[in-house]
């Protein structure tokens, strides 16, 4: 578990080192072993982390090869390996060896549908400098929280709810809707948190703004239920235990000590 947050303004003033640690701070929990900023022409983004791969090199934030694009993240990408061997053979150089900067690299050749290739569970924030875009994308099953929220002329983002309340242009009203939903179903909306104005990334969308243009969300990824109506039951069982064992196998990819 690790923890993101950031602050973009359209107009590039300046984003204070001090406002984006104080988000930073609010998550400590989430990644206790190391914090890192990037500061750039009206953006601030930050991490805190819990190292699994890469222990000694892979420190965020991470960019690509000119710093041009920049990337905080939360989660695990189990096929980073083979999506590194393709990104080197069409000629993109790592620094590191960890699965976050997979996510830049493919974002250079994909854009924002690089998404649709990563397996595992996310939540990452990407800046765009030359776009001055900021991406946000959750994971298809929503295993990773992302939570943001339109401030005056931008955005501010974060694994929880906590490191954007540090923010002082967010109100502390709260949503009631959500707080019925809470009270009969023991959690708040999938798209809406407990404060009004701050929403969450549904599972399986990507959210893009670009330069003071409103915050547009899009699915990327469905659930589909096709009838297999050809194979035998034990064809289906073999498939069935194929599946589990390489989910299993990917879970395990860690540089430090597993457990089950």
């Amino acid at each position: 578990m690790c923890g993101i947050a950031g602050i973009v303004r359209w107009d590039g003033r300046p984003v204070a080192e001090d406002d984006v640690r104080a988000m930073c701070r609010a998550m400590v929990h989430r990644g206790p072993d190391e914090e890192g900023v990037y500061l750039g022409a009206g953006v601030g983004l930050g991490m805190r982390r819990l190292s699994i791969i890469d222990l000694a090199g892979g420190q965020q934030p991470i960019s690509n090869e000119d710093g041009s694009i920049w990337v905080v993240f939360n989660g695990e990408i189990y096929n980073h390996r083979e999506l590194r061997r393709q990104l080197t053979r069409g000629g993109h150089r790592f620094r590191t060896a960890s699965d976050t900067e997979t996510i830049v690299h493919l974002y250079e050749d994909l854009g924002p549908r690089a998404v649709e290739r990563l397996r595992g569970m996310f939540a990452f924030a990407l800046w765009d400098a030359p776009r001055r875009q900021l991406l946000l994308a959750r994971d298809r099953l929503g295993i990773k929280p992302l939570y943001y929220a339109d401030i005056d002329d931008g955005v501010v983002f974060a694994s929880e709810l906590k490191p954007i309340l540090q923010r002082p242009d967010i109100g502390r009203d709260l949503n009631w809707e959500a707080v019925g939903h809470l009270f009969t179903f023991l959690a708040t909306p999938s798209s809406s948190s407990i404060v009004k104005g701050v929403r969450k990334l549904e599972p399986a969308r990507i959210a893009t703004a670009t330069d003071g243009r409103a915050v547009r969300v899009e699915r990327y990824w469905d659930v589909e239920f096709e009838p297999d109506e050809h194979s035998s039951e034990d064809e289906l069982v073999e498939r069935l235990r194929e599946l589990l064992v390489e989910s299993v196998r990917l879970h395990q990819i860690s540089d430090v000590p597993i457990g089950a």
